[in-house]
């Protein structure tokens, strides 16, 4: 075979195609991964074509025996060669090697356009399962510290400013169900990759009577694409994916960036492990949380992945164009490096030491001011009211550098006649986080429900959206 023999188009030109062009066209380098789908729908296409009068069942038997005969040995290492274009080229030539002639036939009407759409599919599904996987792994470690911290208490914050003590399982599990969003961002990228574009050709469809519905069982897609135009042109899925990537990372980022904070000797919260630290070539002291910064720095190649892909479908005419070929790298840069990022940060969360004292200390009687407004609405004083009774309140332990719950009593009379002695019992951090029992709240009841609803989320499959095929 001469270098060019085995593509697959070329039979109108005169001339080879420019080494310069090769070098651009050649795509191998990234789609080589998506070869156990390409096997798999070449098999189902193979069935197809037996089942249209295509091909002879003894040709079909050939054909699905030498595809399984190719994946062993691209499983045991087989390496492209300078002549294969792509993943789909090498495998065509493969096949010709294993079974001759009848390997001609298998590419009778599908193109590359509706067999690259349909592996990539395939593979965008797969990911999803393996990241829908790494997402609850880190979940259940932030269930088994929600578990543990029920009765440990924290200053939540607003502005990056002490707002009011909550049950730091209640913190933890606000980071919880971001993640289970992103569950079912995953899965819904995951059934919009679901329609099953084999049979659409290169844009006007089969013109053999293939039996798509089989193809679609056997490749375990939801439904077959109403549009040929569509199905091959249609990145959507694409999109989706890395949506649902850069929401993740997002979510990530912030887990991290609360970690980071917490972590640092201002804060004093929690103390990271040594397993998933590094330290400094220079100062002895330093425990780095790497896997963390690593995590939100992600979130931006996240970002920038997001924008690639809908930049380039943005204004590309109907139907499959080449720009299309570049719709992989940025998918799979994602979807690598979530799986790596999830489990270093599920590991550094999971050896992380909690320092209830700390946290506890942390919390100041200015911080139940909600409170004591809402002890006086609970006298007969409007809100409204009540809010300027307690700033002034909070203007006069600033003042005097004391804190509200070492005031005396005179002070809360002066300010209200509605105040009695039982005011300070609305200055505890335990009563105000237990008053908060509503549910979505931090009364201990509320956790609870909370703790419960997740070990439910976990135990069953993520909702999805409705989507038209």
């Amino acid at each position: 075979m001469t270098a060019d023999s085995h593509k697959l188009w070329g039979g109108r030109f005169a001339a080879p195609t420019a080494h310069a062009l090769d070098a651009l066209n050649r795509s191998i380098a990234t789609d080589f991964r998506l070869w156990p789908f390409d096997i798999r729908l070449s098999q189902a296409w193979a069935s197809a074509l037996a089942e249209a009068g295509v091909l002879t069942e003894e040709e079909r038997d050939q054909i699905r025996g030498g595809l399984d005969v190719v994946a062993e040995k691209l499983a045991k290492g087989a390496q492209p060669e300078e002549s294969d274009e792509d993943v789909h080229t090498m495998i065509d030539r493969m096949l010709h090697i294993e079974v001759g002639e009848p390997a001609s036939r298998l590419h009778t009407g599908r193109s590359r356009n509706d067999q690259v759409a349909t592996a990539t599919r395939m593979w965008t599904m797969d990911a999803s399962a393996r990241v829908d996987t790494a997402v609850q792994a880190l979940q259940r470690v932030m269930l088994e510290h929600a578990e543990r911290l029920r009765t440990t208490l924290i200053p939540a914050y607003t502005h990056m400013q002490r707002a009011q003590p909550v049950s730091a399982a209640h913190w933890m599990l606000s980071h919880f169900w971001q993640l289970e969003r992103d569950r079912i961002r995953v899965a819904n990228a995951a059934a919009s990759a679901a329609t099953l574009p084999l049979g659409s050709g290169a844009i006007a469809g089969c013109a053999f009577p293939v039996p798509r519905d089989q193809i679609r069982k056997e490749l375990g897609f939801a439904s077959t694409s109403r549009n040929s135009i569509d199905a091959t042109g249609d990145r959507d899925f694409v999109a989706d994916m890395l949506y649902a990537m850069t929401m993740l990372g997002v979510h990530l980022s912030r887990l991290s960036e609360d970690l980071i904070l917490y972590g640092s000797s201002e804060f004093g919260f929690v103390t990271f492990g040594d397993t998933f630290s590094t330290g400094s070539s220079m100062m002895p002291q330093k425990r780095n949380p790497d896997a963390l910064e690593i995590a939100r720095g992600s979130a931006g190649r996240m970002l920038g992945n997001l924008t690639s892909i809908v930049a380039t479908i943005k204004s590309l005419p109907s139907g499959y164009n080449k720009d299309l070929q570049d719709d992989k790298r940025p998918m799979f840069d994602s979807v690598d490096t979530m799986l790596l990022v999830l489990p270093a940060v599920a590991g550094t969360l999971g050896e992380l030491r909690f320092n209830e004292q700390r946290m506890r200390a942390a919390l100041s009687s200015s911080m139940m001011a909600t409170d004591l407004a809402d002890y006086l609405v609970a006298k007969g004083t409007s809100f409204r009211e009540a809010h300027g009774v307690v700033g002034s309140l909070i203007r006069t332990s600033e003042t005097n550098g004391v804190e509200l719950d070492k005031m005396p009593f005179k002070t809360f009379a002066a300010a209200h006649p509605s105040f009695d002695h039982d005011v300070f019992d609305w200055l505890s951090p335990d009563a105000s986080v237990a008053r908060r029992n509503v549910p979505g709240g931090t009364g201990p009841d509320a956790v609870d429900d909370q703790i419960a609803a997740a070990h439910s989320a976990l135990g069953a499959a993520v909702r999805r959206l409705q989507l038209i095929p």
